[in-house]
């Protein structure tokens, strides 16, 4: 199974850039977050041009995840939402089976700072991701990707001096990751390449890109009946490309999973 997560940052936006994606990639899934649009807006047809369809959970102006599969593949048991999180109406999780594997395309919220009630919010929102991934995971191949918002070690920031007082490597948030990979589930990335950078976002501001300041917060979480075979951040996505669209500030994670 080769499966990738993606953070598009509105997939009207992206659309472009998502059809590329599919066309060079050919994945049988991509968790798709952040897509920014209502239900009724959502391009299932372009989408479907290129032999893909997409199962969505959108709210409209902000978050939205979906999962886009190729048209012929068959998916079971949809559901759109997180039991226990904290606002349903913010569309921030989505679910099915695909080829015999529960997958989950998550957004996790920022968190904003830690003083902020935001904060509060985010980890009661990473502990319902616990409960159900784990009671998933019960019950077959389960593989959760997304933006998690989180940077699970100092080197998954480019300074960590730089987030004194800062969300996303604080020790709450840090173990809100952890729990999640309790219970028998690897970090897609680091099982197969323990030694690389890995970022997969950058600000669009101070040429952070160019200049690496880049962050690791999107991840594949794969039960570890899932054996991953290659993993890697592919940062072709986050250039403009010929036609000069603007893209995401986040990359591509691309995932090759053997399946059970």
């Amino acid at each position: 199974m080769r499966l990738i997560s993606w953070n598009v940052n509105s997939i009207r936006a992206r659309l472009p850039r998502v059809l590329e994606l599919l066309d060079h990639h050919r994945p049988d899934v991509v968790c798709v977050q952040e897509t920014k649009v209502a239900a009724e807006a959502f391009p299932h047809e372009a989408i479907g041009e290129v032999g893909y369809r997409a199962i969505e959970h959108s709210e409209g102006r902000w978050n939205g995840v979906a999962l886009l599969v190729p048209s012929d593949v068959e998916v079971a048991e949809p559901l759109g939402g997180l039991p226990g999180e904290p606002d349903p109406a913010e569309a921030r999780w989505i679910e099915a089976s695909i080829a015999g594997v529960r997958v989950i395309s998550v957004y996790v919220p920022n968190g904003r700072e830690p003083s902020h009630p935001m904060f509060a919010v985010k980890l009661r929102f990473l502990e319902a991701a616990r409960e159900r991934l784990h009671e998933l995971a019960r019950s077959g191949p389960t593989v959760l990707a997304g933006d998690l918002n989180v940077a699970l070690e100092d080197r998954d920031v480019w300074d960590i001096a730089a987030f004194v007082d800062a969300t996303h490597v604080t020790p709450e948030e840090r173990a809100g990751l952890s729990a999640l990979l309790e219970g028998g589930f690897q970090d897609a990335f680091r099982e197969v390449a323990p030694d690389d950078e890995g970022f997969t976002w950058w600000d669009y501001r101070m040429g952070a890109f160019r200049r690496g300041m880049g962050m690791r917060i999107d991840y594949a979480l794969a039960s570890r009946e899932l054996q991953v075979r290659s993993a890697h951040v592919d940062t072709v996505f986050r250039r403009n490309n010929d036609q000069g669209d603007k893209p995401s500030d986040h990359a591509p994670l691309v995932v090759e999973l053997e399946l059970p």
